[in-house]
């Protein structure tokens, strides 16, 4: 009886380990498919293609950008109307967002090329949780999220917390990352739902700065 036992959970020890490897094999393939498809997507839109550019258009386009008052990671209220005079790129992303993260690198290196010419970009983390006021905990949960993103990324512009309190001035959120290039006059002439190439980041800031 006992080696029937013994027998039989070696067995199932067994096929567990088999399932395990199987399983374990599966996900390493998906991850690298993964890898592969992400690397292909960089590529292209390293070249100038648009690979996942949903759309180009907004009501606001030839308007003024709606203003909003959001704090930062050191808990400064910071206003759109703080940069009065300054060409800037409202850039709505979130730290789940996976072309949030291709897209960053470019976004940081263009705004160290053109701050002497008076651009800025504002980052504003918009997680989705649409968080109230009085959810301490779930501020300090997100704050954290985002400083570990910041920290990685290296990002040197302001970045404002709980963007998507203002979605809705914005036209609403549908896709990560949303972004509008807004000029000195504090009109908006580019915008862009979903990511896009670098080169064509830039050809809206030359825009913005015009």
């Amino acid at each position: 009886m006992r080696r029937n036992t013994l027998v039989l959970g070696v067995t199932l020890f067994l096929l567990a380990a088999f399932a395990w490897a199987g399983w374990a094999n599966w996900e390493y393939r998906k991850q690298q498919a993964e890898k592969a498809a992400a690397a292909g997507v960089h590529a292209m839109l390293e070249k100038g293609e648009s690979a996942d550019a949903l759309y180009t258009s907004s009501p606001l386009l030839g308007k003024p950008a709606p203003d909003f008052k959001l704090e930062d990671l050191a808990g400064k209220k910071v206003s759109l109307a703080d940069y009065k005079g300054k060409a800037l790129l409202i850039n709505f992303w979130a730290t789940w967002c996976g072309p949030c993260k291709l897209e960053t690198p470019w976004i940081v290196d263009l705004r160290n090329q053109y701050a002497a010419k008076g651009f800025e970009v504002l980052g504003i983390d918009s997680e989705g949780d649409d968080l109230k006021a009085s959810d301490a905990e779930g501020f300090a949960r997100q704050k954290t999220a985002v400083q570990r993103f910041v920290s990685k990324e290296k990002m040197p512009y302001p970045v404002l917390l709980n963007g998507d309190s203002i979605a809705n001035r914005y036209g609403g959120l549908d896709a990560m990352p949303t972004s509008f290039w807004v000029d000195r006059t504090g009109k908006v002439v580019a915008s862009q739902m979903g990511i896009t190439s670098k080169d064509d980041m830039e050809e809206k800031i030359k825009k913005a700065l015009e």
